[in-house]
């Protein structure tokens, strides 16, 4: 097979691979936070949000106000912002350094196994970067009242309960943003090579017609990756608002809630889920492939051909 020209990145490229992954993530999950706010609650008191999404939120607002939609706004700006420059321009320097180490034509060859190694190693990254963040919007979520606002939350939990509390659901967001990263950049890759092949090849469309096929597949990635990391991210929202018992391990109180939780408690707030982690993942991919194209960015290296 002969291989196509790779290209070689800057420090600036990647800089710019980043910057178009922060704009995509924090843009997009901070515009879905009510959604979010919805589907927080019903993880964690499914007995009292029991009417589904849209009764949900009514219920919310009745009684608290439509401020309250907006809890935790400011963490999930900074922290997805965080996480998407790692989650996006990390996946760009793993899988150049696949393809660099591997050579092209073996990576060709191993091409499902290039994707998933390059979104996990990448999104263990960004997890170590957005994990505090998590963990103090969760409990503004969890708590009203519990502090105002991101200064205040990430200031108390520090100070009554220490740097390590912000890591107590680390175990559980790898869990759950492991597996949700691995689904979404290989989900994205194959199924984009596959629309492609029925649509036409890239370089023969309109812009238009490219940002669409990026649309399409990120909606197509945001599923497969929702219900993949569902069981992972109902147990991420109770580990941040239960505290452990005395001499308990992170690892016992895991164990612990996923006991009571059950099989099918770890799906609660799935269909609320679909619809945001859907949503957010379609315009992510829009968004980063359009930001690319703006900013200049070198062209994303393509693994052509079939692959394990």
């Amino acid at each position: 097979m002969s291989s196509p020209e790779i290209p070689t990145y800057t420090l600036l490229d990647y800089s710019k691979f980043a910057l178009a992954g922060a704009i995509g993530c924090g843009s997009t999950h901070s515009s879905l936070v009510p959604i979010d706010v919805v589907k927080t609650r019903i993880q964690l008191e499914p007995t009292v949000y029991n009417g589904g999404m849209v009764q949900s939120f009514k219920k919310i607002i009745g009684e608290e106000g439509p401020r309250a939609l907006l809890t935790g706004f400011g963490p999930t700006l900074l922290g997805y912002s965080i996480q998407g420059s790692f989650k996006f321009g990390g996946y760009e320097v793993f899988k150049k350094l696949f393809i660099d180490t591997l050579g092209y034509d073996t990576a060709v060859r191993y091409k499902n196994s290039v994707y998933m190694g390059s979104a996990a190693a990448a999104e263990f990254l960004a997890d170590i970067a957005l994990c505090p963040l998590e963990a103090t919007r969760i409990r503004l979520v969890s708590q009203p009242g519990f502090a105002n606002g991101l200064v205040g939350g990430f200031s108390r939990i520090l100070r009554e309960e220490g740097i390590g509390s912000f890591y107590s659901g680390f175990t559980p967001i790898l869990f759950k943003q492991i597996p949700y990263n691995i689904a979404k950049f290989l989900v994205y890759e194959r199924a984009s090579e596959l629309y492609y092949r029925i649509i036409g090849a890239k370089d023969t469309l309109s812009s238009g017609a490219n940002t669409a096929i990026n649309l399409l597949s990120g909606l197509t990635a945001g599923l497969a990756a929702a219900i993949v990391s569902q069981p992972a991210d109902t147990l991420l929202s109770k580990v941040n608002k239960t505290k452990k018992a005395p001499g308990q391990s992170t690892v016992g109180l895991l164990a612990q809630l996923a006991k009571q939780l059950g099989f099918v408690g770890s799906f609660a707030g799935l269909p609320t889920r679909l619809v945001m982690v859907g949503t957010l993942t379609s315009l992510q991919f829009g968004i980063y492939g359009s930001l690319k194209k703006s900013l200049g960015c070198a062209p994303t290296i393509e693994i052509g051909g079939g692959g394990h």
